[in-house]
C-alpha cells in the first residue's frame, strides 16, 4: 500500500480510461459526493466516469449527466447477505476498471472495491481500527479529518491531498428540463414561496410539532401573502404526523405534498424554485445546499454536527438537545428570529 497523501497518486493514474466512483450512503451522503466526482470528471474529462450509490436514491444524480453509469446497489432498508453479491461483483469485474475511488471506507465498501478490483484502488484511512482484511481491500490510501468541515469538503479534500487540480469544490449540477417543467406545473409557476420539510429520519432529531406549528403561525401572521409549501417522506410515520401539524396550523398551507409526489428529483427542482427551505438534517436540506437555495435547518449537539452544516453564507442553523420525542433547546422565537433575518420580501 502506498503511503497516505502522496501527490504522486494523480500522476499514476493520469491514463485512467475507465473510473468507478464507490459510496454506499443515502441521499445526503450521495450529494455530497457530486464535487468530488466533479473533480475527478474535470482532471479526466475523456475517461468512463462509473458511480455505484444505494438504488433508492440513484435518481439524484440525474443532476449530474456528465458521469457515465450511476449503478445501483439495494443498500435500503438492509444491504444483502454477502452471497448476493458475488454475481454483481463478477459483473463489474468484467469492465475492467483502472482505477475505484472508495472515501467512505466502510467493511461493505471495502469488500465490494478488494472484489470488482483494479489495478489501483484509492481509499480513506479509517477512524477507528480497521478490520484484519481492510488493508487488503485498497493499493493506496488519503488521510483526511472527518470532522471539522462538511463531507463535501472532506471528499474534495481526499483528492487534493493526493494531487486532483481545482481551486474549491463545486456542486456542477443540471436540473433536467422536464424535471423543471413538472415542477413548475405544480407550483402554478410560482416562485416567491418557501419550503418545510417537518420531518427527519428520527423523532430525536425533529423540532416538537407544537414548536413548528407556533413558528409557522407566527411568520404567516407577520407575512400575510407568505406562500408555504410543505412535503413529507412517503411513508406511514410522516404521512400521519403532517397531518397531525396541519390540524396544528391557523392557515393552512399554499400547497402540501404527500410522500410519492416529490421523488428525489421533483423535490431538488421544488428547492431550486424556492425561495427559502426550512428543516431538520434531511435529505431535502442538503439537496436545497446542493441547488444555491437559502436554508434554516435545525440539527442535534454532536461531536460530528459540522459534518453536515452548511457552511457557506445564506444559511441559517439552531441547535437543540435530543431527547426520544424531539430537540430541546429550540423555541418558536429562536426559528423566527432566524428567518427574519434573511429579510425576504413576501408580495
Amino acid at each position: 500500500m502506498e503511503h497516505n497523501n502522496d501527490r504522486r497518486f494523480y500522476d499514476r493514474i493520469k491514463n485512467s480510461k475507465k473510473i468507478l466512483y464507490l459510496d454506499l450512503g443515502f441521499l445526503g451522503d450521495t450529494i455530497h459526493q457530486i464535487p468530488a466526482l466533479s473533480c475527478i470528471r474535470k482532471a479526466f474529462p475523456d475517461a468512463q466516469l462509473d458511480v455505484m450509490v444505494a438504488e433508492h436514491i440513484k435518481s439524484i444524480l440525474n443532476v449530474t449527466p456528465w458521469i457515465d453509469n450511476v449503478i445501483g446497489y439495494p443498500r435500503f432498508p438492509k444491504g444483502p447477505k454477502w452471497y448476493k453479491d458475488i454475481g454483481r461483483v463478477l459483473n463489474l469485474r468484467k469492465e475492467k476498471y483502472d482505477v475505484i475511488f472508495n472515501l467512505n471506507g466502510s467493511d461493505r465498501t471495502s469488500l465490494l472495491t478488494l472484489g470488482i478490483g483494479a489495478p489501483i484502488r484509492l481509499g480513506r484511512t479509517r477512524e477507528k481500527r480497521a478490520p484484519l482484511f481492510w488493508p487488503y481491500c485498497f493499493t493506496d490510501t488519503v488521510t483526511v479529518d472527518r470532522s471539522s468541515k462538511p463531507i463535501y469538503r472532506q471528499a474534495w479534500n481526499c483528492l487534493k491531498q493526493v494531487g486532483f487540480p481545482g481551486e474549491k469544490p463545486e456542486f456542477n449540477i443540471t436540473i433536467p428540463q422536464d424535471i423543471l417543467k413538472k415542477v413548475d406545473q405544480l407550483l402554478d409557476m410560482e416562485r416567491n414561496f418557501i419550503h418545510i420539510s417537518p420531518f427527519t429520519t428520527q423523532d430525536y432529531r425533529e423540532v416538537s410539532m407544537t414548536v413548528l406549528a407556533e413558528f409557522i403561525n407566527i411568520i404567516q401572521q407577520k407575512n400575510k401573502n407568505l406562500k408555504i409549501v410543505i412535503s413529507c417522506a412517503p411513508n406511514e410515520r410522516e404521512s400521519s404526523k403532517l397531518k397531525i401539524l396541519l390540524g396544528l396550523l391557523e392557515v393552512a398551507p399554499w400547497k402540501v405534498f404527500l410522500g410519492t409526489a416529490l421523488p428525489p428529483m421533483e423535490l431538488t427542482g421544488l428547492l431550486s424554485r424556492s425561495a427559502l427551505h426550512i428543516g431538520g438534517n434531511s435529505g431535502a436540506l442538503h439537496a436545497a445546499f446542493m441547488s444555491g437555495t437559502p436554508t434554516l435547518s435545525w440539527f442535534h449537539k454532536h461531536p460530528k454536527i459540522y459534518e453536515w452544516l452548511p457552511d457557506v453564507d445564506g444559511h441559517r442553523v439552531v441547535t437543540g438537545e435530543t431527547t426520544p420525542k424531539g430537540l430541546t433547546g429550540i423555541a418558536a422565537k429562536d426559528l423566527v428570529e432566524a428567518f427574519e433575518s434573511f429579510n425576504f420580501s413576501f408580495c
